[in-house]
């Protein structure tokens, strides 16, 4: 009796309604192609194994993907979600207990008695006719796998500001190499400028003006020996562990052109789908619209029901064999007449929170659009600029080499050389930066379109 009581359960239960509003992916509102995009194609968004091609950079993130404590936390979060998930998917399923008692007791009428029972039971277990527990069982799965994304989008965020670390650590490195270089040159001038002065031929205003650039490129310096040090201790943290020396970055010019993989940029805006902050959105709206299905199952009536099936017997050695069958079986149904608005409560705030998950879906894919948007914007314009800053550091250097010869034989005057010297160190660091752009906007891109993470 009790096993077919524990099969109809089951039965009425797989046959359970779905009060779950139909599910519909928003409309995503972008246009249907990125600007400076040609047609629709697709690009194959890279794993970073395959964007990262500096081996050290490379042993850098894998170091990372394992000991950054924002992975660590976000993995927990999954193992936290899928727990949750399996507790409340356990409603669906009767909860089967087995008992054995003994009892032995005295009266001065009968003596000495003893009783055994064994006992299977099922304690209250919900009927779910109309969807309510599945509805919540896949509010939970959903959640759970919106965890999964968030890590995701964690690991992509992880590996894009570790990389850029990187990167930002080497063009410090080149503009410390700079400062040194420019100091270096600034005190041979200081030098030959007080030699000339000795014989009569530089004026002490030239003396001052070229102890004023020693000094400003010494004190660069020292900033840059200072951001370098504050560079390494922002990788560290982000790899989680300490970097070892021979990961590290030198310059920025001794980084190769494909150090950074430029992800292709032909891309339709479909590609944004994939991104993992937009798929851990529609996980999230996916929970919400399950949820509003258990929300409108709580108007309708819930059937419980209580089982147990055993034998008793006066002594333990014929329970099994000679024992008296036991069962009971207590099915009741509560059907809800009034709970003070309590249920529509639910209901409305169920289905507010799916329009707030629908705004914040598509406020995301707005978002990344303007991500890839705004980095193809400067992506169009930054090969241009490279070049040309490249032409204008040679063309400061000719300059400062003309007016160094010339004032050298008298025939200029030092703030000629002067002038030459800080345009030229303007001109490099800008250089330095645009480089340092052009490695930054590549990292962009690629974490922009979704990045390619496991």
């Amino acid at each position: 009796m009790f096993r077919v009581s524990v099969l109809v359960l089951a039965l009425l239960s797989a046959g359970c309604v779905s009060l779950d509003p139909t599910y519909q992916r928003p409309d995503a509102p972008v246009p249907a192609t990125l600007p400076g995009t040609h047609g629709e194609a697709t690009a194959v968004v890279s794993q970073w194994q395959q964007v990262m091609n500096d081996h050290r950079l490379n042993k850098v993130v894998t170091m990372a993907l394992t000991s950054n404590r924002d992975v660590q936390k976000a993995i927990a979060d999954i193992d936290a979600a899928r727990a949750q998930y399996g507790e409340t998917r356990s409603s669906l399923f009767p909860s089967v207990d087995a008992s054995l008692s003994h009892t032995r007791s005295r009266t001065l009428a009968s003596g000495v008695s003893t009783s055994d029972e064994a006992n299977g039971a099922v304690s209250s277990f919900e009927l779910d006719l109309f969807g309510r527990n599945q509805s919540l069982s896949r509010a939970a799965r959903e959640t759970w796998l919106a965890s999964e994304f968030t890590a995701q989008n964690t690991r992509l965020t992880m590996v894009s500001e570790l990389t850029t670390a990187w990167i930002t650590l080497a063009a410090d490195n080149s503009n410390l190499a700079l400062a040194k270089s420019t100091q270096e040159s600034a005190a041979n001038s200081l030098k030959i400028v007080q030699r000339q002065q000795d014989v009569g031929v530089a004026a002490a205003t030239d003396v001052s003006e070229a102890m004023a650039v020693y000094q400003q490129a010494r004190a660069s310096v020292a900033s840059y020996q200072t951001l370098v040090m504050q560079d390494k201790n922002a990788l560290n943290l982000l790899a989680g562990e300490t970097v070892p020396e021979n990961l590290l970055p030198g310059t920025l010019e001794s980084l190769s052109d494909n150090a950074i993989t430029l992800i292709p940029a032909g891309v339709s805006s479909a590609t944004l789908l994939r991104r993992p902050d937009i798929q851990e959105a529609e996980h999230n709206l996916l929970s919400a619209n399950a949820n509003i299905g258990a929300a409108r199952a709580n108007f309708f009536p819930t059937m419980s029901l209580t089982a147990s099936a055993g034998v008793g017997s006066d002594s333990l050695s014929s329970l099994f064999s000679h024992g008296m069958k036991v069962w009971s079986f207590a099915p009741s149904i509560s059907l809800p007449l009034f709970s003070g608005g309590n249920n529509m409560a639910q209901l409305r705030y169920a289905e507010a929170e799916k329009k707030g998950l629908i705004a914040t879906y598509e406020k995301t894919i707005q978002s990344a659009f303007k991500d890839v948007a705004d980095a193809l914007a400067r992506r169009e314009t930054l090969s241009e600029e490279l070049d040309a800053q490249s032409e204008y550091v040679a063309a400061e250097q000719k300059t400062l080499d003309v007016a160094t010869r010339s004032y050298q034989v008298g025939a200029g005057d030092y703030l000629t050389v002067l002038t030459a010297q800080r345009a030229l160190w303007s001109a490099r660091a800008s250089l330095i930066a645009l480089q340092q752009t052009d490695f930054e906007n590549r990292i962009t891109l690629w974490q922009s379109l979704g990045g390619g993470i496991q």
